[in-house]
């Protein structure tokens, strides 16, 4: 693994403390995780402890030490979308994708999560892929939100 993302970061903020929220964004953004390498190296070259960096790498939701896809899908499982067909939104998607929730697909292009709200409950069933945010999604809208984002590859 190429870890020269970590020195090139750590250069952007020489002022480690209150900085640390930012390096490991960048560093997930980079590596679209957070490898043990990766935090290993980090506490080396900081001082910080590694388990003070596991700490506040699990204790925020938008950090992850699993890999992500290129295309990060969220599938919302709120009372309105599970009420409108949410579920059956996701089965359709993880049967396409080849992937149970939490997973990433084995080119790296796509992970799946499920959410229990994305503030749209109006127009439940509701995906959200990276910033865009599809609403009344169907099975049958799953493959074209699929095709859409293959081609902005």
């Amino acid at each position: 693994m190429d870890l020269k993302a970590v020195d090139e970061v750590l250069a952007r903020h020489p002022e480690i403390e209150g900085n640390l929220i930012s390096i490991l964004h960048e560093l997930q953004e980079h590596y679209r995780y957070l490898p043990k390498p990766v935090l290993i190296l980090l506490a080396q070259r900081t001082g910080i402890p590694l388990t003070r960096l596991y700490s506040v790498a699990t204790f925020y939701h938008f950090f992850s030490l699993k890999p992500k896809g290129r295309h990060e899908i969220h599938v919302c499982l709120g009372t309105a979308c599970h009420v409108k067909g949410g579920q059956r939104v996701l089965d359709d998607l993880t049967r396409r994708l080849g992937v149970a929730p939490g997973e990433v697909t084995p080119d790296m292009q796509y992970s799946v999560d499920t959410v229990r709200c994305v503030g749209a409950c109006s127009f439940a069933p509701v995906v959200a892929v990276g910033s865009h945010t599809y609403g009344e999604v169907t099975p049958k809208k799953v493959s074209e939100i699929l095709k859409q984002h293959d081609t902005a590859s």
